[in-house]
């Protein structure tokens, strides 16, 4: 029996040591991990916009008189030259007074003068728009044949649509032009009566003496600044008109990230109410920067960037003029790049470096980045696709560290 004793001695001295050594044995870190692959990365400028109307119009009062109440509201639709505005009643003698029928007269050359000056140039646009469409249409058919650049088909189409931009708004150059020269000749007529013995006494006498104010551009009414009746004189603000269709959207971006965006530039809205993004385009990032003043306090200088809608109006049925938005414009964009969390990214002696797990252990890879965004960012070099880095690697991880996946 004393083997025996012997025998279960060395057992329990052999398991007392195992236990010692396993518990002497490091423990793995739990860490989270990410493989790297191969997928798009896009690069954006995000900053909050807003949108406003393209083109809008104050209807200001032609000529002094009482202002009969305004029966339209903010949102109602107007016709060009049919829907009645107001009407402006004579309140004195004053309209026949000499100095009026002098001013009424030069308002009438005035207006005229800016008809002749808003016929060539919509007719300058419409032949630009005509090269440009033309153009593009060419380009087209190389690009079916593969014989031309996409870039320069996108900046063609650019050019196409700012060319339709540039003729829609000289059509509403003249369009406003010819409707200030019926009104200035209206009052021309309501100035230059040589019968001032009348008076407006009658309900008849009162219509025809009555100066009506119609709508000079198809859309709705955005604002009213004169609702109730009251006394106006000439210049005196009535109503803003615009289309609420016709949107674009301004953001104020940092002057240092207004450089690096370039014309065309693909746009995502974000933010705006829908469940799904908008897609716009830059058409204009301004020349001139302005200063603001951030919510730190910290003077900015800041580039107004303009984009245009690609996405139809029906699209966004809701949206309307100063409403918020979240612009995200892309500077930069590939389907295909080797890329990394920027989770797994710290900074090793001045170079980006990340913990690679290679036999279970961390081990240190040194990185070349190149472009990137809040998410993701290039690898240049120092990793593979397929390669397991470990993301947020707290002070328990170095070199050598040996490491357990989180969940595995």
């Amino acid at each position: 029996m004393t083997w025996l004793r012997r025998l279960f001695f060395l057992l329990v001295i052999g398991g007392v040591i195992a236990a010692l050594a396993l518990a002497m044995m490091p423990k793995p870190v739990l860490v989270d991990t990410a493989v790297i692959e191969r997928g798009p990365l896009v690069v954006t400028i995000s900053d909050d916009g807003r949108t406003r109307i393209r083109e809008r119009y104050v209807v200001s009062a032609p000529l002094g008189g009482r202002l009969v109440r305004i029966s339209l509201d903010p949102g109602d639709q107007v016709i060009a030259k049919e829907t009645l505005l107001t009407t402006i009643e004579p309140t004195d003698p004053a309209l026949l007074d000499p100095r009026a029928a002098a001013q009424a007269a030069a308002l009438v050359k005035a207006a005229e003068a800016r008809v002749s000056l808003a016929n060539p140039r919509l007719a300058s646009a419409r032949e630009a728009m005509n090269l440009q469409e033309t153009e593009f249409g060419r380009l087209q058919k190389l690009a079916e044949k593969k014989a031309v650049a996409t870039q320069e088909l996108d900046k063609q189409e650019v050019a196409f649509h700012q060319a339709e931009n540039d003729y829609s708004a000289a059509k509403f150059e003249v369009e406003i032009a010819e409707f200030e020269l019926e009104q200035a000749k209206a009052a021309m007529l309501r100035t230059s009566s040589t019968d001032t013995t009348t008076t407006p006494d009658s309900p008849t006498e009162t219509a025809e003496w009555s100066f009506p104010i119609k709508s000079p551009v198809s859309g709705r009414v955005l604002r009213v600044f004169q609702e109730s009746a009251t006394i106006v004189s000439a210049g005196d603000r009535i109503l803003e008109l615009g289309d609420p269709t016709d949107l674009e959207v301004e953001v104020d971006v940092l002057s240092t990230d207004a450089v690096r965006i370039p014309a065309g530039a693909r746009v995502m809205l974000k933010e705006w109410g829908g469940d799904q993004p908008l897609a716009a385009r830059v058409r204009l990032v301004e020349p001139a920067a302005f200063t603001k003043i951030s919510a730190l306090g910290i003077e900015e200088q800041r580039v107004n960037v303009i984009i245009d809608f690609i996405d139809p109006p029906e699209s966004r049925p809701l949206l309307g003029d100063a409403f918020r938005v979240e612009a995200d414009i892309v500077r930069w964009e590939s389907d295909d790049v080797l890329t990394v969390s920027t989770g797994a990214l710290f900074r090793e002696a001045d170079q980006w470096a990340v913990f690679v797990i290679f036999e279970d252990k961390a081990t240190l890879r040194q990185v070349e980045l190149g472009h990137r965004n809040d998410d993701n960012a290039e690898i240049l070099s120092g990793l593979q696709q397929g390669d397991s880095v470990i993301l947020y690697p707290g002070d328990r991880v170095a070199a050598g560290t040996i490491v357990q996946q989180r969940g595995s």
